[in-house]
């Protein structure tokens, strides 16, 4: 456990990438929401921007990154793959939970100045507000260990088996997710299955289903990763 605390701090080394950039992005995609409304002025209702994902995109990339160029640098220096595994799964979650409670804080602020003076909805998606402080936050964390897993998942298979097998995943993907429509549609279960995901709780989208498609893409990159070269 020691090493893979010590391993967890090779993320840091290029922090402004990692915990700085996805940040000021945020900040000045905000600036310029704000500019935007502030400027058109006279809003009779509460304006709601989808902008907030910009920060869980970047996140994205970046977990990619981790593989493709510290994977290499930290085998240089005689890390196991395992290791380094559950180092970069141990910073992803510390982090998400972080930048959750950050989200989690932003919003607070936002309700307390009115929407930061003119009834902005930035960090408060109406659809997504919930009253439990600790379901709020995890609503805002889990998306983030979602695609980051995800991104990680991507990287490890690339670099096991290269653009080919990019192409072969994307392809399979594609045919079962066609196949599955199209048995779908044959049985006319389209309804029904709409009507099932209309019920589901704002919980279940956001945190329930996220943390079963995370623990899946950890554990696929995991089984992947132990035969990845650098």
């Amino acid at each position: 456990m020691n090493r893979v605390l010590t391993v967890t701090r090779v993320q840091l080394v290029g922090w402004q990438n990692t915990v700085g950039w996805p940040w000021l992005l945020l900040v000045m995609i905000f600036a310029v929401n704000y500019g935007v409304f502030l400027a058109i002025g006279d809003i009779d209702k509460s304006p709601t921007t989808g902008a907030l994902m910009s920060i869980y995109i970047v996140v994205f990339v970046t977990s990619i990154n981790w593989i493709t160029q510290l994977l290499p640098f930290s085998m240089a220096l005689s890390v196991i793959r395992r290791t380094f595994y559950l180092a970069t799964a141990l910073f992803l979650v510390v982090q998400s939970v972080a930048f959750g409670v950050l989200l989690f804080l932003c919003q607070l602020l936002e309700n307390a100045t009115g929407g930061w003076g003119i009834n902005l909805r930035f960090f408060g998606l109406n659809f997504i507000d919930q009253q439990n402080p600790l379901l709020q936050i995890a609503i805002y964390t889990m998306p983030f260990i979602l695609l980051g897993f995800l991104g990680i998942f991507v990287a490890v298979f690339y670099k096991r088996f290269g653009l080919t097998g990019m192409w072969l995943l994307s392809t399979a993907t594609l045919l079962v997710l066609a196949s599955l429509a199209v048995l779908l549609t044959w049985l006319d279960l389209w309804s029904g299955i709409g009507g099932w995901l209309t019920d589901q709780p704002m919980a279940a989208w956001f945190v329930g289903w996220p943390t079963l498609l995370a623990a899946l893409f950890a554990a696929a990159g995991y089984l992947t990763i132990r035969r990845v070269t650098p």
